[in-house]
């Protein structure tokens, strides 16, 4: 993966969030990134690639892992990769009660507003949003051209093949929005495509005969990754993430959920969805108490190995099958924390002795961790040792280590139109 150069402001802002929450950050994940490297090459040189080489293919691939344990972290780092090929991506955290996967309307609602383009400046977050992601390619496309080419360019917007015709049209009015100036037309259609409900008389003139609802919205989503790369966007990364647990919903709303998913599955495997790469990142206990019911999407999902080198195709990619064994793994966090302290106070400390200290933290936080959400745990304990470090530089003893890390915690055992 790609660094950018570690400056002190970036470092400390990056310490901040994951001292605060153990969260990876928004800019700069690659400085923390160690253990996923072989996963992150296969997804990029097995499908990211070739679908900004060929604009051709699409895949669906679950992502597993324990709460804590780098759903999150690698979603991002994902999004990074993706980015770095110049394809569209969003990441959308899923909730039962605001992002449920069974509500077409918020989801896609939930995707307009996350859809970024990659950003031209490498130290600042994506800028978020349909409508700003649509002006960057747009405009992009519109560069060096006189006005009759730029409104002939549109015009060809209107034979891009979409299963939703009112989405190409939002797409065509504010893209020739763009080209007359024309901010009121460009402010409606932006708000269409976020998924706001419109008055007939505000739509109706820009050639959009309906609006957004539960019968057409996933309808609406395939016809959104159609017209990116329509526009020449290479492809989408759109990323699924369970920020809270869902495994307690109703079996009717487990139903819809894996009857979406199914379908999702389906549309990427017949390329109805061309240059997508679908993220879908849940717990393991997912698979068995989900998946194992619907044996439909059961048999889409599991096979005889996860995603490795050797196995590309495996459709899930499985977090707790890492490069590193969970102890040297803590330690190369670590000492990346390590650095970046270094960098953010402009300190240097001693790294064999920092190495041994932080062994032992890993050691400790094993010890006393059921799961892998230890990693979040071990990550704020090894900002709060090396910010103490910076002024008092010492070995510490293994009794100091349980007296240092009270706070680190047990991880907690889990408990109409188709897409």
């Amino acid at each position: 993966m790609n660094k950018r150069p570690l400056t002190p402001a970036l470092a400390g802002r990056i310490l901040a969030r994951i001292g605060e929450s153990g969260q990876p950050p928004e800019v700069g994940v690659e400085h923390l990134n160690v253990g996923n490297e072989s996963l992150l090459g296969v997804l990029d040189s097995e499908y990211l690639e070739p679908i900004s080489a060929t604009r051709r293919g699409s895949t669906f691939k679950l992502v597993q892992a324990y709460y804590g344990g780098g759903k999150t972290h690698f979603l991002l780092c994902a999004r990074q990769a993706a980015f770095a090929r110049s394809l569209a991506a969003a990441i959308v955290s899923l909730s039962p009660e605001e992002t449920p996967f069974d509500d077409p309307v918020r989801i896609y609602q939930a995707v307009a507003r996350e859809i970024a383009a990659p950003p031209l400046d490498p130290d600042v977050p994506p800028a978020r949003g349909i409508e700003i992601a649509l002006r960057v390619f747009v405009e992009e496309r519109l560069e060096g051209l006189d006005h009759a080419a730029r409104v002939a360019w549109v015009d060809q917007l209107r034979r891009i093949p979409v299963d939703a015709p009112a989405c190409r049209a939002a797409v065509v009015a504010f893209a020739r929005a763009i080209v007359d100036d024309d901010p009121g037309k460009e402010d409606i259609a932006g708000a269409w495509l976020r998924g706001e409900t419109l008055r007939a008389e505000e739509i109706r003139p820009l050639g959009i005969r309906e609006n957004l609802e539960r019968s057409n919205a996933f309808r609406m989503l395939r016809s959104l990754c159609q017209l990116l790369q329509g526009i020449g966007v290479p492809g989408l990364l759109l990323a699924f993430d369970e920020a809270d647990r869902t495994l307690s919903v109703s079996s009717r709303r487990k139903r819809a959920i894996a009857d979406n998913l199914r379908q999702l599955i389906d549309h990427c495997g017949q390329e109805h969805l061309p240059g997508l790469v679908c993220l879908y990142a849940v717990p393991p206990e997912f698979m068995r108490e989900v998946v194992t019911e619907y044996p439909a999407l059961q048999q889409r999902l599991e096979g005889p190995a996860t995603l490795s080198r050797r196995s590309p195709q495996a459709a899930i990619i499985d977090l707790e099958n890492l490069d590193l064994d969970p102890e040297d793994l803590l330690v190369q966090i670590g000492l990346r924390i390590l650095l970046l302290v270094e960098v953010a106070r402009g300190v240097s400390l001693d790294p064999r002795l920092q190495e041994q200290n932080l062994r032992r933290l890993a050691e400790h936080v094993l010890e006393r961790s059921f799961e892998v959400a230890h990693r979040r745990a071990y990550v704020k304990a090894a900002v709060d040792l090396l910010q103490q470090q910076i002024h008092a530089e010492n070995a510490i003893a293994y009794a100091d280590i349980i007296a240092f890390t009270p706070r680190v915690p047990v991880a907690e055992l889990p408990g109409g139109d188709d897409f």
